[in-house]
C-alpha cells in the first residue's frame, strides 16, 4: 500500500445494499429524465413536431435535455454492468466503489447542475423544475447516494485499489474480445507508445510500416464480411481495438476510421460491381481511403455544400463527372488512394436532395507533393494535436471521376448514404475518446506514484490520488455507455441516439482526464517532453469532430423528442 493512502482508507466505505440502492435511484433518475423531457417538449413541440424557432430560442434547455438523457442512460448502463458482474461473481470491491461513486456524483449533478461545458451549467430551474418538483421525483436512495456515494474516503479507497494498474473489470464476456484487447494493447505498447511523442512533436506521418502492420492484423476490415477478406466482427470489437490503439496514440487509433466509413458506404449502398472492386482492398489495407465532406463555409451544415459534380465526357470520350469546388479539414488527404467525396449534382439550393456521393480514385501523394493529380490541389492545415495523418484543404478544378464511381450509380442519394455511417462513426469516436481518457489516466497514475515531493510520492496527497480515482470511475462510465451503443448496433437496432450519447460523454471525459492529468504533472505537464501534453492537445479535438458537442446535443434532443411522438 502506498504511504499516500491513510491507513483507515483500507476499510471499504461501500454503502450497504448498494445494488438495491442503485436500482431504486435509477428509477428516480428515469423519472427525472421524463420530467425534463416533458418540460422541453412543452417549450419546443407544436402539434407533435419540433418548432424550429422555438427550438432555437430554447436551445440551452433543449441541449440540456440531451445531457440529462445521456446521464440517465449512462447510469443505467453502469448499473447493468454491475448487475452482470454480480451475477458472474465478478463484482469486486473496486467495481462496487466505481458503481457507488458514479451514481453518487452523476445523481448529484442531475439534481443540482450538469456542466455541459466550462461555464455552461444546466440547472433544474433552467428547464422549469422547482424544488418541489425535485423533491417529488427524488427518493431515499438518491439522498443516500448523493450524500455518501462519492465521498473523499470512497475516492481514497478507489485510489488505493487502482494503484497497481487495475482499473476494474471491463465487463467483456467474449474471450475473443479479451484476446483482441491483449493483442492490440501489446501492439500499442511495442509499436506506438515509444514513438508517439516524436511523431507528434515533429508533426510526422505515422510510418507506412505501422499502417501495414495494422493491415496485417485486420484492423481495416474488422466489420466487413469474410467474403471480402474482412473479419465479420461487430462494433464491440471495433470499440476494443480502437480504444487500445488510441490509448497509444490518437492518430493510430483513428487510421481505421476512414476505412470504416468507406467500407460501410460501399457495403450498404454500392452496386455489386463497386463492392467487388473496393471492399477487399479496403479490408486488407491495400487501398487507403479518406473522407472528403466538409467545406470552408458549411461545417456541420452539409445541406449547404457547394462543391459541384458536372457530368460529361472527357478528352478520351469517357463518361465522367468533373468536380469543382473546395473542401477542408480532410484528414489523411494526401497519402490515400480513394476519396469518399460529397458533391452537388443537383441545382444550387436543392439541399440534401441534390447531393451525391462518389468513390473517387486518386494517386497517393507525399508530404512534398500531396496531390499529384490533374484538377486537384491543396495544402496542409497545421493543427495543435491529432497528428500523424495531417489535415488538408483541397481545391478541385475539373478533377475527373469516372461516372461508374457514383455510389450506387444514383444521383441525389449522397446524404442518405452518408447517414448510414453516422452510428458507426460516432461509436468509433467514443472508443477513440476512451483510449485518450485511459491514456491520461495511466500516465497520471505512473507520474503520481513516481514523483516525490515533501518526502513522499505525490500520490500520497488526496487531491492528487482523488483526481486519478475519479478519472478511473468516469472512464468506466463512458466505456459501458459506448459498449451499450455498440451492442445495440450489433443486434441491428437503431442506435443513432445511443451512439451520439456515447460520443458526447466520452469526448468530454477524455478532455477532463487530460486536463486533470496535466494538473497532476504540474509544470512538467506543460512540457512537450511529457506525453500528457500531447494527450491534452489530442483530447481537445474529440468534442469537435464527428459532430461538435453542440450539434450532437441537438441531434440527441431532436431524436428523443421525435422518437416519442
Amino acid at each position: 500500500m502506498n504511504e499516500a493512502i491513510r491507513p483507515d482508507a483500507g476499510k471499504t466505505p461501500a454503502l450497504n445494499g448498494l445494488i438495491d440502492l442503485c436500482r431504486s435511484a435509477q428509477q428516480a433518475a428515469e423519472s427525472y429524465g421524463e420530467a425534463v423531457r416533458q418540460q422541453v417538449a412543452g417549450r419546443v413541440m407544436r402539434d407533435g413536431r419540433i418548432d424550429g424557432p422555438a427550438a432555437e430560442r430554447e436551445q440551452f434547455a433543449g441541449h440540456g435535455y440531451a445531457w440529462v438523457a445521456t446521464y440517465v442512460t449512462a447510469l443505467r448502463e453502469l448499473f447493468n454492468w454491475a448487475e452482470r458482474l454480480e451475477a458472474d461473481g465478478r463484482l469486486g470491491e473496486l467495481e462496487r466503489l466505481i458503481l457507488q461513486a458514479g451514481f453518487g456524483e452523476y445523481l448529484f449533478q442531475l439534481f443540482s447542475g450538469i456542466a455541459m461545458s466550462q461555464g455552461e451549467i444546466l440547472r433544474p430551474a433552467d428547464i422549469g423544475l422547482s424544488p418541489a418538483d425535485l423533491e417529488a421525483i427524488s427518493n431515499d436512495a438518491v439522498t443516500t447516494l448523493t450524500h455518501g456515494g462519492n465521498t473523499s474516503d470512497v475516492r481514497l479507497r478507489i485510489a488505493q485499489l487502482v494503484e497497481a494498474g487495475n482499473f476494474g473489470d471491463l465487463g467483456l464476456d467474449d474471450d475473443i474480445h479479451l484476446m483482441m484487447r491483449d493483442q492490440f494493447r501489446r501492439f500499442a505498447d511495442e509499436r506506438v507508445v515509444p514513438f508517439a511523442n516524436d511523431w507528434h512533436r515533429a508533426d510526422l506521418l505515422i510510418p507506412d510500416e505501422v499502417v501495414e502492420a495494422l493491415a496485417e492484423l485486420g484492423v481495416f476490415g474488422l466489420t466487413l464480411p469474410e467474403e471480402w477478406s474482412g473479419s465479420g466482427l461487430g462494433k464491440v470489437s471495433v470499440c476494443v481495438v480502437t480504444e487500445e490503439l488510441s490509448r497509444g496514440f490518437l492518430g493510430v487509433g483513428s487510421l481505421a476510421t476512414r476505412s470504416e466509413i468507406a467500407g460501410e458506404l460501399v457495403l450498404q449502398n454500392g452496386t455489386q460491381a463497386q463492392k467487388d472492386r473496393w471492399l477487399k482492398p479496403l479490408a486488407t489495407g491495400e487501398v487507403w481511403p479518406t473522407a472528403v465532406f466538409t467545406e470552408p463555409n458549411t461545417g456541420s451544415d452539409l445541406a449547404s455544400i457547394s462543391t459541384r459534380a458536372v457530368r460529361g465526357k472527357n478528352a478520351q470520350g469517357e463518361d465522367v463527372y468533373k468536380i469543382y469546388g473546395a473542401k477542408t479539414w480532410i484528414t489523411h488527404g494526401a497519402r490515400t488512394d480513394l476519396m469518399t467525396l460529397l458533391a452537388r449534382t443537383g441545382e444550387a439550393g436543392s439541399g440534401f436532395k441534390g447531393i451525391s456521393m462518389f468513390l473517387a480514385p486518386k494517386p497517393r501523394g507525399t508530404v512534398d507533393n500531396p496531390f499529384p493529380a490533374e484538377g486537384m490541389s491543396g495544402g496542409e492545415i497545421r493543427v495543435l494535436g491529432y497528428r500523424g495523418m495531417k489535415e488538408y484543404d483541397i481545391a478541385f478544378d475539373g478533377f475527373e471521376v469516372p461516372a461508374d464511381c457514383l455510389l450506387g450509380e444514383a444521383e441525389g442519394q449522397g446524404f442518405k448514404q452518408l447517414m448510414t455511417t453516422f452510428e458507426s462513426a460516432r461509436i468509433q469516436t467514443a472508443a477513440r475518446s476512451l483510449g485518450v481518457a485511459q491514456n491520461a489516466l495511466e500516465l497520471s497514475l505512473t507520474y503520481a506514484t513516481d514523483r516525490n515531493q515533501f518526502g513522499k510520492a505525490i500520490y500520497a496527497f488526496p487531491r492528487v490520488s482523488g483526481k486519478i480515482a475519479w478519472m478511473a470511475v468516469e472512464t468506466m462510465i463512458a466505456r459501458q455507455l459506448s459498449y451499450f451503443a455498440a451492442r445495440e448496433k450489433d443486434t441491428g437496432r437503431r442506435c443513432d441516439i445511443e451512439a451520439g450519447m456515447a460520443k458526447l460523454l466520452a469526448a468530454r471525459i477524455a478532455w477532463a482526464n487530460a486536463d486533470m492529468g496535466v494538473q497532476v504533472h504540474g509544470g512538467n505537464g506543460y512540457s512537450e517532453e511529457f506525453q500528457i501534453s500531447r494527450v491534452l492537445a489530442d483530447a481537445r479535438i474529440l468534442n469537435i469532430f464527428e459532430g461538435a458537442a453542440e450539434i450532437q446535443a441537438q441531434i440527441i434532443t431532436r431524436g428523443l423528442l421525435e422518437r416519442r411522438n
